[in-house]
């Protein structure tokens, strides 16, 4: 962090525990942010904090030094069962649940505390073994904590503190339901520590905090600039079709160090990742239909700079602490302002420099206006030279050809000419078998004649010949004549009425005069 980010506040001077503070040395963090020098002496008391400051600020690290020395100094409350969850931190993505466990784990290396992590998408059974020994905080996604919950594997009746980050992407992402539900299940809120950070705190976040909140305090670290101050910022206007020459002619100058694109769609960031690796870049995919193991293991290669490009949706744009991301790339321009925001802390993040390039397409023009009026001041604009738009390598399509798809079974075996047989059997209809055997030779027996019920004698209900021969002979003629002449409107079918005595009656009764037939 560089000394214009921090503050004079140190945190050998905040009442922590010792052992809070020498977790705090050793991983080399000396002076707080803004966001730690209001927040933590409030919460330091027992009181409710609802606080707000730019992403990468050091929220967590706030909201986990409060509720560990809260553990740490406070006893359990009555009649508590041993293991049984202390404190709870909620997070809207699996990512950040995962990186606020590692933060935990940093600063709780000599205290003592038992952490659990937990979180959909892989580690099920490892996790519920997890839960069945000590846990002191409980972290996790809404959904699998409610999955877990309901199987009685955990209680929050002895929950001491609650934890919301990130608390307006708990509502875009249709988790506020979820997190009443739990909050419901813990202790009121005049008993328990109740914090929450976010990067904005809108009407209907304030609703929350006031619905399961202690009265808290709100603290909120204004910026002259909603951007970070260290992020540069530009913006192309190249077509659909200029965008991928655009993006891989930049990424060839080298001035880059750590890439971040970010796309709007899993099938763009398909496109974008095939492409770059056709180019000879090393990157990696992240989407949310990547399989939670694979997900980990590219974040981590990705951080170490084993990947030096990372493709994302925006599942990665919200409480991941990357290190040293030079580059940020809106390929796809965000369709909420507020994501155009988190999207480019991704870098620039603990006071350091970075670089935010955003791609105005023809797709994602409209999207511009609203940004612009969000951050408070116009994309600066770039222009697109020739070199910028040199040719560049084409990946292969890798979806398979209808040929290739009919060749393969259900689960992608290559069909022999057994099964080639049976298919074509299938489509006419016939049934595949042994001629030899009895089912076959009853079926070449020939089936007998169905029989007719006899029908009632109800008169003579043919139609007169007169009027079949017109029916017949007429029609065909008008047809042709209404398809050689568009313009003249297409003349009517004559009306067919069976010879029944009572029906002209019934219909002059009804539409009027009979017409005449023939």
């Amino acid at each position: 962090m560089t000394e214009k980010h921090l503050t004079d506040q140190r945190f050998d001077a905040l009442p922590l525990t010792e052992s809070l503070q020498q977790g705090l040395k050793e991983a080399g963090f000396e002076f707080c942010t803004p966001i730690q020098a209001q927040s933590l002496p409030v919460a330091l008391e027992g009181s409710d904090v609802a606080g707000q400051a730019q992403t990468g600020t050091g929220k967590t690290i706030a909201f986990l030094l409060a509720c560990c020395n809260l553990l740490l100094t406070k006893e359990p409350l009555e009649g508590y069962p041993e293991g049984a969850p202390r404190a709870l931190i909620l997070a809207p993505t699996r990512e950040l649940a995962i990186q606020i466990h590692k933060d935990a784990e940093l600063l709780n290396k000599h205290t003592g505390l038992k952490m659990a992590l937990v979180y959909g998408g892989t580690g099920y059974d490892q996790q519920k073994e997890m839960l069945a020994g000590k846990t002191d905080i409980l972290i996790g996604t809404p959904g699998r904590l409610i999955d877990f919950f309901k199987q009685n594997l955990f209680t929050l009746k002895y929950a001491q503190v609650a934890v919301m980050d990130e608390a307006d992407r708990m509502f875009d992402l249709g988790f506020i339901k979820d997190i009443r539900y739990l909050l419901r299940k813990m202790p009121e809120p005049e008993n328990r520590l109740n914090l929450l950070y976010s990067a904005t705190l809108s009407f209907r976040v304030m609703e929350l905090a006031y619905e399961h909140m202690n009265d808290p305090a709100q603290i909120k670290i204004e910026s002259d600039e909603v951007v970070a101050d260290k992020i540069v910022e530009r913006s192309f206007y190249p077509a659909d079709v200029e965008k991928l020459p655009l993006l891989v002619n930049m990424l060839k100058t080298g001035e880059q160090e750590r890439i971040l694109v970010f796309v709007n769609t899993r099938h763009a960031a398909e496109t974008v990742s095939n492409t770059l690796e056709a180019n000879g870049f090393s990157c990696a995919m992240l989407s949310g239909d990547v399989p939670q193991n694979k997900r980990e293991r590219l974040l981590e290669q990705f951080k170490n700079g084993n990947r030096k490009i990372l493709v994302a949706t925006d599942v990665a744009a919200r409480g991941l602490h990357i290190p040293a991301v030079s580059h940020v790339f809106n390929f796809d321009l965000p369709q909420d302002a507020e994501d155009y925001v988190h999207r480019i802390g991704r870098t620039a993040r603990a006071g350091a420099s970075g670089e935010a390039i955003s791609f105005i397409c023809e797709k994602y023009a409209y999207s511009i206006m609203e940004i612009e009026e969000y951050i408070g001041h116009s994309l600066p604009r770039a222009d697109i030279d020739s070199t910028m738009l040199e040719p560049i390598e084409i990946p292969p399509r890798r979806s398979r050809s209808r040929n290739d798809r009919a060749d393969r079974g259900k689960h992608g075996q290559k069909r022999g000419p057994k099964q080639d047989k049976q298919r074509g059997n299938q489509k006419s209809g016939r049934k595949s078998a042994d001629p030899s055997s009895p089912a076959q030779v009853q079926d070449q027996t020939p089936t007998p004649a169905p029989k007719v019920a006899a029908q009632p004698d109800f008169g003579d209900q043919s139609v007169p010949a007169q009027t079949r021969e017109v029916n017949t002979n007429d029609t065909e003629p008008m047809r042709k004549q209404a398809d050689t002449n568009p313009e003249e409107p297409r003349p009517s079918r004559p009306m067919i009425i069976p010879a029944d005595p009572d029906l002209p009656t019934r219909f002059s009764r009804k539409f009027g005069e009979v017409p005449a037939v023939g």
